[in-house]
């Protein structure tokens, strides 16, 4: 049976068909009527994003194997690579009428082909990660980039021929409607509308604005929050809220598609698509099954705790319960386990029971103590630390909120009195734990996105990053250190004694470091589906990977 194993991060529809793009490396398509598969393709790596050419007789997808690919439909027979980017390619768009692809990578670059894989234009200009492209008519391309700027380029003569400034806000999507009009999300919640040297701004979110998708036959345009909702605008003259729609649960707001001008088609991160109709204000999710990925493990009194995209808690393999929401992180503390993720909120993963509602996902967690009492603060996709005071008998409060940083928290740590943090804008922070101060803040402590962080147990902590670098952290000062990762690191870990740091990267591979020894011992890659977290389980000396396959892989110290 053709479905998805892993989250759904990219769909597209055209006509009766509709394709998908999954972080189990696939590429599926679909009989929209029947809902039912009819061919799959793979990639190397992560698929990010999927689009139909507008002929309709191609399917383009991107991937973090640094590719984008161009396939035959309906039988997905591959057609070219395009494969010169150094970096994830995010997404990718066709010209109008002719054969050309444009593609935006985290490698900062804007690239054009055609459709044999040549390159044919490389443009650039943009100081950090490029996330989404689309054409302007015959010779015309705007990007958006996390450093905060809209880019417009001659493709002709690879100009940049203007740039508009998003005020340093991360922009990670934009659409374009059929006058020229450009429509931009960003994080924060903000949706601007550049029409000529006009932009205006609006409000449309309480948190990041992860995707925008214009229909020119309905003249509508979709906007996707991690504020957990989908709201559906119709242009006329300006943009008229129609509705805005909580989405499921198992819906990602990171993707979807008009399906006709009456339906909406969503990434998910279950084993296919949902559908939203908007007359009826009705969701479909039929046919989203769980999938096996994993997010988080963790070492628990001797074995060993799961959880993943379907929310389903596992202790040594038995389920205990299943959680209304995919869970990103497990963070033991005392008689609970922390855990939460995509709807924002807080779970006890031995009782089920909700703890807290955040206005946005979470990310990561970490336990200490103040005062004797056991705490936990959780990182969120706004930025702030979510700080819980954890009695001896389960009873869990929230005693304060920090704001750590001013973009997602991607990991958090705490050891001898302090909380350390990374951020998806690259810097990491220091803060006190007796009373939450900031104690310092790195800004671009990274080169790219830090992804995660973990505490040494002698005062110290270590990061990771998409930068490829394994930094380690003394005194408020990092020491970067190369690492035989090629692909982004997602994950680190480390010994009870801090001696061993354990990296792990999307494309699955995992690698040991001797702090003493000041090399790399061990590089192994167990799975191809990317590890999703690591954690050290001191009892029996080995280092716990949690993979997209669905398994927990041991590598000994």
């Amino acid at each position: 049976m053709i479905e998805h194993r892993g989250p759904i991060s990219g769909v597209a529809a055209d006509g009766a068909l509709v394709a998908t793009a999954g972080y189990d490396n696939q590429v599926i398509l679909w009989d929209a009527q029947r809902k039912q598969a009819i061919s799959r393709a793979f990639h190397d790596h992560l698929a990010n994003q999927c689009s139909f050419t507008p002929c309709g007789r191609f399917l383009l997808t991107s991937s973090s194997d640094h590719t984008a690919r161009l396939w035959k439909v309906p039988s997905l027979q591959l057609v070219a690579v395009l494969g010169d980017h150094d970096d994830d390619v995010e997404s990718c768009a066709a010209h109008p009428n002719r054969e050309l692809v444009a593609t935006a990578s985290r490698d900062h670059g804007v690239r054009v082909y055609d459709f044999d894989g040549g390159l044919v234009r490389h443009l650039e200009g943009h100081t950090a990660d490029v996330i989404s492209v689309a054409w302007i008519g015959a010779d015309l391309l705007v990007s958006s980039s996390d450093d905060g700027t809209i880019r417009r380029w001659a493709t002709n003569t690879g100009e940049c021929l203007d740039t508009v400034s998003m005020d340093g806000v991360e922009t990670d999507t934009i659409a374009v409607a059929e006058d020229g009009t450009i429509f931009a999300g960003d994080d924060s919640g903000t949706i601007t509308v550049i029409d000529g040297d006009t932009a205006t701004r609006i409000q449309a979110h309480d948190a990041g604005i992860k995707r925008i998708v214009y229909s020119p036959s309905a003249r509508m345009l979709v906007s996707l929050s991690y504020d957990r909702t989908a709201s559906i605008w119709r242009r006329n003259g300006t943009l008229e809220l129609v509705v805005s729609a909580d989405l499921p649960p198992v819906v990602w707001p990171r993707s979807c598609a008009f399906l006709g001008d009456d339906k909406l088609v969503f990434a998910t991160f279950g084993s296919s698509y949902a559908t939203y109709d908007i007359p009826t204000g009705s969701w479909d999710v039929e046919g989203v099954h769980d999938t096996i990925s994993l997010n988080a493990v963790a070492p628990f009194h001797g074995g060993l705790l799961t959880v993943g995209d379907a929310g389903v808690v596992r202790r040594d393999g038995a389920p205990l319960h299943k959680l209304p929401s995919l869970c990103n992180f497990l963070t033991p503390a005392g008689p609970v386990v922390i855990t939460g993720g995509q709807t924002g909120q807080v779970f006890d993963a031995l009782s089920g029971r909700m703890l807290h509602q955040h206005r946005s996902p979470l990310n990561c967690g970490a336990a200490f103590e103040r005062d004797g009492v056991r705490h936990v603060i959780v990182g969120t996709y706004t930025g702030e630390g979510l700080v819980f005071r954890v009695d001896d008998d389960g009873a869990v409060e929230l005693a304060a909120t920090v704001e750590l940083h001013a973009n997602a928290v991607k990991g958090v740590a705490a050891g001898d009195g302090v909380i350390f943090s990374v951020c998806a804008d690259t810097a990491v922070a220091f803060h006190a734990t007796d009373d939450l101060r900031l104690l310092e803040r790195r800004h671009a402590a990274h080169e790219r996105i830090a992804n995660g962080c973990v505490a040494l147990g002698d005062g110290g902590f270590a990061s990771v990053g998409r930068d490829h670098k394994l930094r380690i952290w003394r005194e408020q000062r990092g020491e970067a250190v190369d690492t035989p990762h090629t692909h982004s690191i997602k994950c680190v870990s480390a010994s009870s004694d801090g001696d061993i740091v354990a990296t792990a990267s999307y494309n699955g591979t995992i690698a040991l470091y001797d702090r003493r020894e000041r090399r790399w011992t061990r590089v192994i890659r167990p799975t191809a589906a990317g590890i999703s977290s690591i954690a050290y389980d001191a009892a029996r000396s080995v280092f716990l990977a949690s993979s997209y396959d669905g398994a927990v892989h041991e590598v000994a110290r």
